[in-house]
């Protein structure tokens, strides 16, 4: 598999290309306004692209439940949509998309597919979530193919578990919301977060079915994989239509509760029709993850217990720099395929007041997300403006996440497009400084072959016994590609830092450099253009004196 880097913008385009600024909370479609397919001009993908990112994740493309009605789609009971606009992870229809996001709900699947062809027309590659695992409620299909039967269609609702279901029943019991409803639902089924009774609570995923992949819960999760359950083969069709369509890649909404065998037969026949097609895997258990890209055949798997939760940490001085030293070791080889990001659709807003609330604390974390290892990462929209997401939506409330419930907007966004001619200098000069530095990450880490492609080494263990090195505030490695070297320090503290970073005679001979105590060096910062001069003998025995400024980054050329 090709591990070439790349670099990934999430987009929720029902907020994204939304330009009613005065939203109400809970406001309808008619009050807040919705983002459409057509937003996505040439003009607006191309001012997306000068971000320097290669993929666009389209989220909520699939139809999903919601309040909003339209002429000729099923409705949905309100008691089982989580706001007004509902979650893009409650899918009514695999094969359909939002009515929410065409100019003309009736030819949605035509503006759907033009969008595809301007994305790729602008040399993107197009994302879309896959949701294996859970349903909406009221799952019905008006756009599957003739042949194809509807989930739970011909389901034996009399029994617990049958190999051959779609969904999991509880005989007898009607289903009990965790508040007043005029929603029914007998028998009732599993709720999409592996909840096996029939009264979800509040916090549950109430609003959805779990699917049978043939494993039986009630059997100490006895397997039943033959023959092919049926679920198995109508999930796979789901993802042969959509690779017909032409997307480019599947990022798949918990991965690991679906089983890695399902995967390992599904991927490889859905790669007959585009070999290219990515496959990533939402995935939260470590334990699992040399399975689902060994044997269940994902080429990316989120990184997010290990590497986020340490950045996270780290930003908000709760560990030292020096944790990530473990942190990447802990993968036992794997971090070129672990997607890596700092924002996404389920994490607090960098500058929200539950998270850094000043966005260039977090710059060394997003260089270091970058280019420490040749993994991809992912932006997601509005983080490279500092978007704050405050306030409260309607079901979101003020938690430091931008709504995937509710009809809103993105003030940073809406700021950047103005009357769709987006310009940087139509936000604060805190913005555009902002933007000027992911933009020049972003570059360096797909530009330079050494950080997109080259070998890592840890600094961290050479500076250990280091007096003149503060390891709980400074991270520092290497890449190395042939001739090509750079010595990158990230300072994580608010404080300027005045330091000495030894590089060993190993890190040297790591970088094809030999006899370095012979050699004299010159160290030119990619960034800043500063340079150093110093000694081989000198880098080895003494180390290289620097200072680096408060929330800054480098990587000096070597």
């Amino acid at each position: 598999m090709d591990l070439t880097k790349f670099a990934i913008y999430q987009i929720l385009p029902r907020l994204f290309g939304n330009s009613n600024s005065l939203s109400r909370v809970n406001g309808t479609i008619e009050e807040n306004g919705s983002g459409k397919f057509n937003f996505f001009t040439d003009e607006i993908l191309q001012s997306i692209k000068s971000l320097g990112v290669t993929h666009l994740w389209f989220t909520g493309i699939i139809r999903h439940a919601s309040t909003t009605n339209y002429p000729n789609i099923p409705t949905n009971n309100p008691s089982i949509v989580k706001g007004k606009a509902g979650s893009p992870y409650a899918i009514t229809d695999y094969y359909d998309v939002s009515p929410d996001l065409a100019v003309n709900p009736e030819n949605r699947i035509e503006e759907f597919e033009e969008l595809v062809r301007r994305t790729h027309s602008n040399g993107f590659k197009f994302i879309i979530d896959f949701v294996p695992n859970h349903l909406s409620r009221e799952y019905k299909s008006i756009k599957k193919p003739s042949h194809c039967q509807d989930f739970g269609e011909s389901d034996e609702t009399n029994r617990p578990f049958d190999p051959q279901n779609n969904f999991y029943y509880l005989p007898n019991e009607k289903l009990i919301l965790p508040f007043p409803s005029d929603y029914h639902e007998f028998p009732a089924k599993a709720s999409g977060n592996d909840i096996f009774h029939a009264f979800p609570s509040q916090n549950d995923w109430y609003e959805t079915v779990k699917l049978n992949y043939g494993i039986d819960f009630g059997d100490n999760q006895k397997k039943y994989f033959s023959p092919t359950p049926k679920t198995w083969i109508m999930m796979r069709n789901v993802l042969f239509y959509w690779a017909q369509k032409g997307i480019d890649g599947f990022r798949c909404d918990m991965a690991e509760m679906v089983p890695v065998e399902f995967w390992e037969w599904a991927i490889p026949q859905v790669k007959e029709i585009n070999p290219e097609l990515l496959f990533i895997a939402e995935i939260y258990n470590p334990q699992l993850y040399s399975a689902y890209l060994d044997q269940g055949k994902f080429d990316y798997l989120y990184d997010k217990v290990g590497f986020y939760d340490q950045l996270r940490a780290i930003i908000e001085q709760r560990n030292p720099a020096a944790r990530l030293s473990n942190t990447w070791k802990s993968l036992n080889g794997l971090d070129n395929r672990m997607l890596r990001f700092l924002e996404n659709h389920d994490e607090q807003r960098i500058a929200s007041k539950n998270f850094a609330q000043y966005p260039p604390r977090a710059l060394p974390a997003f260089f270091v997300v970058c280019c420490m290892h040749q993994n991809p990462f992912l932006v997601y929209f509005g983080q490279e403006f500092g978007e704050e997401a405050k306030g409260v939506s309607g079901f979101s409330g003020n938690d430091g996440r931008t709504t995937l419930f509710d009809y809103w907007n993105v003030p940073t966004i809406q700021k950047w497009v103005g009357n769709k001619k987006p310009n940087v200098e139509n936000l604060s000069i805190d913005s555009q400084i902002l933007y000027a530095n992911y933009q020049e990450i972003i570059k360096f880490s797909l530009t330079e072959k050494a950080i997109a492609d080259g070998a890592f080494y840890d600094l961290m263990w050479v500076n250990k016994d280091n007096k003149l090195f503060n390891p709980i505030s400074i991270f520092a490695f290497i890449r190395t590609l042939g001739k090509d070297n750079f010595l990158c320090l990230a300072n994580f503290s608010k404080d300027k830092q005045t330091l000495t970073i030894q590089i060993s005679e190993h890190a040297f001979e790591f970088c094809a450099i030999k006899k370095a105590r012979l050699l004299n060096f010159v160290f030119t910062d990619y960034f800043s253009k500063n340079i150093l001069k110093i000694s081989g003998l000198e880098c080895i025995e003494k180390g290289i004196q620097m200072e680096l400024l408060p929330f800054s980054y480098v990587a000096y050329q070597f």
